[in-house]
């Protein structure tokens, strides 16, 4: 498939008539959701795997760098399952299943109290553990951390833009 803005253009123009518009603007222009979620200033989340979810929130959110104006907190509750599958008749496990679950809340800054939105991102990965040295696992591990923080900051982007579109002004 085409990344060409022109070629995704035509495709959406159908969608135009029973009242889709998108939640960005695929030209790089800057939308007021975007510059709605670049207001948003991302509390700190405890743990290293938050560290790695607030680094993921911030390039997702701002875009453009780091906001210059925050009229939103958002607060994030984090956390990492681990189970291991494939279990061997001697009880070794030959493959882990990470599932990362976040909720979150998004508040006027100086009214944390007050929540506007809340939601929730749900997101599994897995690694083989066949054979591998503790540092190569270690590596892995930390490759599927990266990603799970990624794809759960892509969903909380979503879930955001969706909430500033539904709660602008027209």
């Amino acid at each position: 498939m085409s990344s060409n803005p022109k070629f995704l253009l035509l495709l959406a123009l159908p969608l135009t008539g029973c009242g889709f518009s998108p939640l960005y603007d695929t030209s790089g222009a800057t939308t007021p959701v975007a510059q709605q979620l670049d207001t948003v200033q991302v509390q700190n989340i405890p743990e290293r795997t938050g560290q790695i979810l607030r680094e993921a929130l911030d390039a997702q959110l701002h875009a453009a760098g780091a906001p210059t104006t925050q009229l939103y907190t958002l607060s994030v509750a984090y956390g990492i399952a681990s189970t291991g599958i494939g279990i061997q008749a001697d009880t070794s496990t030959t493959r882990q299943r990470f599932t990362a679950t976040a909720s979150w809340t998004l508040a006027p800054i100086g009214s944390p109290a007050t929540p506007l939105a809340t939601g929730q991102a749900t997101t599994e990965d897995a690694l083989n553990t066949i054979d591998q040295q503790i540092f190569a696992q270690n590596l892995e591990t930390d490759t599927v951390n990266q990603e799970l923080a990624t794809e759960i900051a892509q969903q909380i982007d979503t879930q955001l833009a969706a909430y500033f579109k539904s709660h602008s002004s027209p």
